[in-house]
């Protein structure tokens, strides 16, 4: 089964405390039929990377058919990226995120959902889930933001350098630099993806939103609020970490913190991989992730 990206996209006005309004968009997908087992499952909201031209749809658009057969699945273009609004970030940036898809899914009148994030998405779902803990059912992570704490690699990382590097100077070939960190398997860097990256990156608004992102990571009175691993023993929910082990932008050793406070945390490791496991281990990675979050039961009491 296939879906395209024109039949799934939709828009929705939210209202935030931090940005006011502010038009979010996302992509849905359910292909589960009448199966009432698979019903009664919770949806899964995706949340994309933090690179140039990242949006939903290039991170999980590949991955939204498997997703779907087992969930109904909703990837969100985050605040700054994609085909949302890009207003200037208030406070830290996970927050900011976090808030805007609290309001999307009050808007469409969904309670409870999984969440999988990858990167700076997996930063904005561990917010999430810290501040609104009745409206997550578990958590998948891969390499997560802020929640990766380095322990023997230096900072920035390289692949954090190589962002910066085409932050202050937009170019084709340093957007390359940067994507050819993401994977182990350097054929999945082609002129197609570099081309198309691009043309996001430098969309109207699109430098101004990451500079702004950016700043709300390095501005002393809001980058402590992003620092979510000294925040990692209040979660309780079922959290799956999954790293490539070759990850070139939060390397395996930020896993450990993770890992060691949050007390319901299991890691998964994928060899020959980098930081886009959704993609360079794409069919492990549903496999691990959607029995993962299979195996939750919604408990009333």
């Amino acid at each position: 089964m296939t879906f395209t990206k024109e039949d799934t996209r939709r828009t929705v006005a939210v209202k935030t405390e931090a940005a006011g309004d502010l038009s979010l968009a996302y992509y849905e997908a359910d292909a589960r039929g009448d199966d009432a087992g698979k019903a009664e499952r919770l949806p899964l909201v995706m949340l994309h990377g933090g690179g140039p031209g990242a949006s939903s749809w290039s991170n999980f658009g590949p991955a939204l058919p498997g997703f779907a057969e087992e969930f109904r699945t909703l990837l969100v273009d985050q605040p700054g990226f994609g085909a949302s609004d890009k207003p200037p970030v208030v406070g830290n940036y996970y927050r900011f995120s976090a808030d805007a898809v609290v309001a999307l899914l009050d808007q469409l009148g969904i309670e409870k959902v999984h969440l999988l994030g990858n990167s700076l998405g997996g930063g904005t779902a561990m917010r999430l889930a810290l501040s609104h803990p009745k409206r997550v059912g578990r958590l998948v992570l891969m390499g997560p933001g802020g929640l990766s704490l380095n322990l023997f690699h230096a900072d920035p990382t390289e692949g954090v350098q190589r962002l910066m590097d085409f932050g202050a100077d937009p170019t084709r070939e340093k957007l390359r630099a940067f994507i050819s960190c993401m994977v182990v398997d350097q054929s999945l860097v082609t002129d197609e993806l570099v081309e198309a990256r691009f043309a996001d990156a430098t969309a109207p608004g699109a430098q101004e939103a990451m500079r702004s992102m950016g700043m709300s990571f390095w501005n002393p009175e809001t980058a402590e609020d992003g620092m979510l691993w000294r925040e990692a023993h209040r979660l309780r929910k079922h959290t799956l970490l999954t790293w490539g082990r070759e990850d070139r932008v939060n390397p395996l050793d930020g896993a450990m913190v993770a890992l060691k406070t949050i007390p319901r945390a299991q890691l998964h490791v994928f060899p020959n991989c980098g930081h886009w496991a959704q993609i360079e281990a794409a069919e492990e990675f549903r496999e691990v992730a959607t029995a993962f979050l299979a195996r939750h039961v919604e408990r009333t009491r």
